[in-house]
């Protein structure tokens, strides 16, 4: 039979990222909208319907988290008196009567949870109406059902506490919890919850710090689920992305059912089979990857489950998914864009689904003639990827092997010496991230040329006309430094992946990022080489257009991989240092052709980082020596930035320093000048470009807010080593709202600089 963790929500056609835009818009009724959902459901509960249990409560609107917050009565004070899907909505997406809750990314994934906000004067009223009517549409058409369910400390773990003492506001929170678990108890004898602790995998060490230290104790996590028990619930506990050895040994103390382990990505959790073994509880077994995308080796699963079956008895062990298929694409039935040969090794969530269900009937009955063709399908396919050519290069593999060059020529100290005296630019020197709005013709103009419906001629004179009115404008209001605007690109990495060999585009791999925003992460199935230079065309004509300089924009090494779904069959690492390799061939002819100021953006360097400690430092030397194999080739005198869009950057501040760039910019409007204090206390040298304004609001600055932004970031470093730009990439915003913003922005430095 089998089990999964949950499904992908969005539909097989985008459904549910259709009907919340058109509810949203006001064009569709909440009535419309909650058919969509039921005829999803329903849809995915056919597909789960051989395995032990459907999954119920995994659909959401939005997001799990504020989907139980919401359950749970914890609504933001400026929410409260909104009722039903407007106050859900408001949570989610924001509202005339207050901003939305902050979103983060969950966990490693490059999926987006809406944070809760967690005050003591919540009313913690409970609702759960939504879990009651799927729970009741899953009996009433037969299914099994199992409630899928955010953990208590996951859930507490990843609020935002607003106001109040953490430890009190616990107490309501579980007490909430605890009222919500008494109506689950009710729909029917020993319901059967999986509860979600993936706060779990970040070790007990690392929970257990500041005012979290009392709420993350054994003793209270153990007492929490044996009166989870004690209700009457059949409750499966699971963790997922890495190991939780230490709390599946609590775990394990408790009346729990069962214990879900990941096998994928937490090979340390093997450490705890001995204590399952001792325990009365049923192991699921995380052995399908349910955050990538590979067809499964199921004869290498078949033999990791009978090892686990010489410790612990088969009928105590189910074949799970190692996570939910939350983070992989529908299915595969209907790509007809990638290679039928790429395609066979392809594995989305229904076909997932098959694999478990194969898996589990050969461990629990042997290869039968029921299943036979089918796995030697298998196998034939998995010996086919590892032998063929189109995923084995020795000669790519050899030109990494052999490459010297692992960092720049010169010292820093040295390279901005000659930096600032060819390049002559300002003090407080004024640029932009690189993307200039992606407007709607522009965006229709690439459509069009990819459907064949206008010539690669008219296409190409469009875009230069794109170009020299984003160069035209940024000569009129005076910025030093210039970029082309990016109108050519769909995507920061899907444009690099498209021109990459060893990379693949499927037509209808949607995956949710959040709410409605769905993405299509390229595939990368082979060895990686570039075949030809890839903005070289672009740059070069910018560049004719004025005496200014011109950025080259390029996306690094770290971002494309993270951003990717990367083969399972060669280490990350190598992976990313044949994308370096890459990058560093594109920067060589950047540089040949004149393009004095390079920028290697790096957004997702952060997010690649792994959840326990134990293993950042390995990380971080890879991810590090493919930025510098990136950018070891440009000359003394070419200057290298990267961009980076994240405010937290505390922990990884040395590792900044680490990557020897010449300059980087950074997300810093909402912090003030408290983020660059971090680089200040570790003596940082290099030059920064700390945003002065919010590009993820409409809002048009003023030329006395920039100011009074540039001063706090004056207090903290000299002027000299500070540049001036926009939080981020301008791709998002509309014109309206960018040229006024960014003529304030040099007007503002330009006062500034007559003042010092």
């Amino acid at each position: 039979m089998g089990s999964i963790l949950g499904f992908p929500r969005i539909g097989k056609n985008r459904e549910l990222k259709k009907a919340l835009e058109s509810f949203w818009s006001g064009r569709g009724s909440e009535n419309e909208l909650e058919n969509v959902a039921k005829s999803l459901r329903l849809e995915h509960w056919k597909i789960q319907s051989r395995l032990d249990n459907v999954c119920v409560n995994d659909f959401s609107f939005y997001d799990n988290l504020i989907d139980l917050a919401f359950y749970l009565g914890a609504k933001p004070k400026r929410f409260r008196h909104l009722d039903g899907l407007e106050c859900y909505f408001a949570m989610a997406r924001g509202h005339k009567s207050g901003v939305a809750c902050e979103m983060t990314k969950w966990f490693n994934t490059n999926y987006h949870y809406v944070v809760p906000e967690l005050s003591i004067d919540d009313d913690y009223k409970i609702n759960i109406e939504s879990l009651k009517s799927q729970y009741k549409e899953a009996k009433d058409n037969g299914y099994k059902p199992k409630i899928s369910l955010i953990g208590l400390f996951t859930f507490f773990g990843l609020s935002k506490v607003v106001d109040g003492k953490p430890q009190k506001i616990f107490q309501k929170v579980k007490s909430a919890y605890f009222d919500l678990l008494d109506e689950i108890s009710k729909l029917d004898s020993n319901v059967l919850v999986e509860f979600s602790e993936p706060i779990f995998v970040r070790g007990l060490n690392d929970s257990q710090s500041g005012d979290l230290k009392c709420i993350y104790d054994r003793n209270i996590i153990e007492c929490v689920y044996n009166n989870i028990a004690k209700k009457g619930i059949k409750a499966i506990v699971s963790t997922f992305f890495e190991h939780s050895s230490e709390f599946s040994e609590i775990l394990l103390k408790t009346d729990i059912c069962g214990i879900g382990l990941d096998f994928i990505y937490g090979e340390k959790n093997k450490q705890s089979l001995e204590n399952i073994a001792n325990s009365d509880k049923i192991l699921y077994a995380g052995v399908i990857d349910g955050r990538n995308i590979w067809i499964a080796n199921l004869a290498q699963k078949l033999e990791f489950l009978e090892e686990i079956s010489k410790i612990i008895p088969k009928d105590r062990i189910s074949v799970s998914s190692s996570c939910s298929l939350l983070h992989v694409p529908f299915s595969k039935e209907n790509e007809s864009k990638i290679d039928s040969e790429i395609l066979s090794y392809l594995s989305f969530a229904k076909e997932k689904i098959g694999e478990i269900l194969l898996l589990e009937s050969a461990f629990k009955n042997g290869v039968t003639s029921e299943i036979k063709e089918s796995w030697e399908k298998n196998i034939e396919l998995n010996q086919k990827r590892a032998n063929s050519n189109k995923t084995n290069n020795k000669e790519i593999r050899d030109r990494v092997a052999n490459n010297k060059l692992f960092a720049r020529s010169t010292p820093y100290e040295e390279r901005i010496k000659l930096q600032k005296s060819l390049l002559d630019y300002p003090i407080l020197a004024t640029t932009t991230i690189g993307s200039f709005p992606q407007t709607p013709e522009i965006r229709a103009l690439r459509l069009n040329h990819k459907k064949g419906e206008i010539n690669t001629e008219s296409y190409n004179e469009s875009i230069k006309d794109y170009i020299r009115d984003c160069v035209r404008f940024q000569e009129e209001i005076g910025l030093d430094v210039l970029v082309h605007g990016e109108p050519e690109r769909n995507d920061m990495v899907e444009y690099f992946g498209e021109q990459l060999m060893g990379f693949a585009f499927s037509s209808n791999g949607w995956v949710q990022s959040y709410g409605s925003r769905c993405v299509k992460p390229p595939i990368i199935y082979g060895d990686v080489e570039r075949l030809k230079p890839m903005t070289l065309e672009w740059i070069n004509f910018a560049q004719s257009l004025t005496k200014k300089i011109m950025k080259g924009m390029l996306t690094g090494p770290v971002t494309i991989l993270n951003w990717s779904f990367v083969r399972d069959d060669l280490a990350r690492s190598a992976v990313c240092e044949q994308i370096a390799l890459s990058i560093a061939s594109e920067i060589n002819d950047l540089q040949n052709a004149g393009i004095k100021i390079i920028q290697v953006d790096e957004a997702a360097f952060k997010e690649g980082y792994p959840l326990r400690k134990e293993n950042i430092e390995d990380y971080e030397l890879w991810a590090i020596k493919c930025f510098k194999i990136a950018t070891a080739i440009a000359k003394s005198e070419v200057q290298i930035h990267t961009h980076m869009c994240y405010s937290e950057f505390n922990d990884i501040i040395k590792s900044i320093e680490a990557l020897d760039a010449d300059v980087i910019s950074i997300e810093t409007a909402r912090s003030g000048n408290a983020l660059l204090k971090v680089f200040k206390e570790i003596g940082y040298v290099k030059e920064v470009g700390p945003g002065v304004y919010d590009i993820h609001s409409p809002r048009i600055p003023s030329v006395s807010e920039i100011k009074k932004q540039i001063k706090a970031l004056l207090e903290v470093l000299p002027k000299e080593q500070l540049w001036i730009n926009p939080d981020c990439g301008l791709k998002t915003r509309k014109y309206d709202e960018v040229k006024p913003s960014l003529k304030n922005l040099v007007d503002a430095v330009k006062e500034i600089r007559k003042e010092i």
